[in-house]
């Protein structure tokens, strides 16, 4: 198990990378500065998507074993997405916890392993709004309207990326 010593260490050498290797599509940052497990995160909506245009908020809190457990991602933009909750909370296989999965429907190869890093999970999140998945989905809603009206969710998408850029 990762000591919190451990997981500092980490973190700082992630946001020192980061911030001297700076990575298209986000920018990452801590929230307080003398807080290193909770980073502010600014996704940039992928181009030649529905999102292309907007700046999502977030904030990614790590545990305090990182890395042997995942951090929580939520958005505190609004976020219309199969695989965002309503809460803002994002829904992908790498932040649910390592190991099988007890509802069966990941392998345990797709879900946290240490070896991920603040950029792995970001490029994972832009990805996921590149390519929603609606199999197994945290806002049923959005995934009903991805399947089935289109229009309807690429205009809720569309009010989402105009009120994240008038923030801005």
């Amino acid at each position: 198990m990762a000591s919190p010593s451990q997981a500092t260490l980490l973190l700082q050498k992630q946001l020192k990378d980061l911030c001297k290797h700076p990575v298209d599509g986000f920018s990452a940052g801590l929230v307080d500065e003398s807080n290193l497990f909770e980073w502010s995160v600014t996704i940039i909506g992928p181009p030649d998507t529905l999102y292309d245009g907007g700046f999502f908020n977030a904030i990614m809190t790590f545990p305090q074993n990182y890395p042997n457990s995942p951090p929580t991602v939520r958005f505190t933009s609004e976020v219309w997405h199969p695989n965002v909750y309503p809460d803002g909370k994002v829904c992908i296989s790498i932040l649910h916890p390592p190991g099988d999965d007890p509802n069966g429907y990941e392998l345990a190869s797709e879900r946290w392993t240490p070896v991920h890093t603040v950029e792995s999970i970001v490029l994972s999140i832009i990805s996921m709004l590149s390519s929603p998945n609606d199999e197994s989905p945290a806002n049923v809603e959005a995934a009903k309207e991805w399947r089935e009206r289109k229009e309807e969710f690429r205009k809720k998408v569309g009010r989402c990326v105009r009120k994240s850029q008038e923030v801005m």
